[in-house]
């Protein structure tokens, strides 16, 4: 059944989250190569236009090209590789995540860019910025102690539809010394470590140069 708007009724919890995560998503106009090799990358890259190529869903490869300056403005978002991306193709939307960014080394313009299709109900490995917060409330950092961040990011399994924009880390409570673990990150729900057979460091709490110089030098006199 359906209302007026065209708001369907009866649907599921993950009809529902399809459904708003499919309104959330970045958008691109593709259009397909009819040609590959050094040479016509090139020249499509001269016409303003980036090769890119879309795998996965256990479906043959496609090599498309895209406008340079949509693709600019995507990056720009400071989000796009853990963004979901609708390429559209002659008419046809293909549900995307970005998986690669190739850039020259010098002009830092993009060369090509890697997509991977994504179905319903299916998960992806992204990686998700890594926030601090509660910063005031560490006695570490009050004493002057430096956070020492091991890992911006944070590689994880999430439900496709439920990637997080950041992760937060609460430092509240950490002294010059400590260091925080994955274990003490809580994840949104529906994801998950990438990385299952450690307990790897996120950051540390560390003394400022002129600290470990005084307890250097407190060391050295208990010594004599």
């Amino acid at each position: 059944m359906v209302i007026p708007g065209g708001v369907a009724r009866g649907l599921n919890d993950h009809q529902k989250l399809w459904r708003q995560f499919m309104s959330d998503t970045l958008t691109l106009s593709a259009q397909l190569r009819d040609r590959a090799g050094k040479g016509a990358s090139r020249a499509l890259r001269r016409e303003g236009r980036v090769p890119a190529v879309i795998y996965g869903d256990k479906k043959e490869p496609e090599a498309i090209h895209i406008a340079e300056r949509e693709l600019n403005k995507l990056l720009g978002t400071g989000h796009f590789m853990n963004s979901i991306v609708e390429v559209e193709i002659d008419g046809k939307a293909v549900v995307t995540l970005p998986k690669d960014v190739a850039f020259h080394p010098v002009s830092d313009r993009p060369l090509h860019v890697d997509f991977l299709r994504i179905a319903k109900g299916s998960t992806v490995e992204v990686s998700v910025p890594v926030v601090f917060v509660n910063e005031e409330a560490s006695p570490g950092l009050k004493r002057g102690g430096v956070l020492n961040v091991v890992r911006h990011e944070l590689e994880l399994v999430c439900d496709a539809t439920k990637i997080p924009d950041e992760i937060e880390v609460d430092v509240t409570g950490t002294e010059i010394g400590d260091s925080i673990h994955i274990s003490a990150v809580t994840l949104p729900k529906g994801s998950e470590s990438a990385i299952t057979d450690r307990d790897f460091t996120i950051a540390t709490i560390v003394a400022p140069s002129a600290l470990k110089s005084s307890d250097g030098e407190a060391a050295d006199e208990a010594g004599e």
